[in-house]
């Protein structure tokens, strides 16, 4: 399941000389749900290239997302990318689940938080 997601995030750097992991904004780690060291998986809408690795914190409020290693290849600077934080979660424990989407302008600062609450959703007719 999606646990959390920072949507449409501007990549700021790639350096392919580190030797992995992607790099992003303590602020934006935090308000997606995303723990130092947690595998998430980033999308590139400009070439569809997928990514998964583990997050390192960045700096607060420095809006940095920057791909470190290999990805480096498959991401550049100024691309735009999708974050997801994704969780295993037995069958009862889905509709606990909140999974948040934050988005993001150009320059990587918040723009909306919002949370989802799965047992609404369950209960809703169509």
């Amino acid at each position: 399941m999606c646990k959390g997601k920072i949507h449409r995030a501007t990549v700021t750097e790639a350096n392919l000389d580190y030797p992995g992991s992607v790099t992003i904004d303590k602020e934006l780690m935090i308000a997606a749900n995303i723990f130092p060291y947690e595998m998430v998986q980033i999308t590139n809408l400009r070439n569809a290239a997928r990514w998964k690795t583990y997050a390192i914190p960045g700096h607060p409020g420095s809006g940095t997302i920057c791909l470190n290693g290999p990805p480096a290849h498959l991401f550049k600077e100024n691309d735009v990318a999708i974050i997801l934080s994704l969780g295993l979660f037995e069958e009862g424990e889905v509709l606990q689940l909140k999974p948040v989407v934050v988005n993001v302008d150009n320059e990587n600062k918040i723009t909306n938080i919002h949370h989802y609450d799965l047992s609404e959703w369950m209960s809703k007719e169509d």
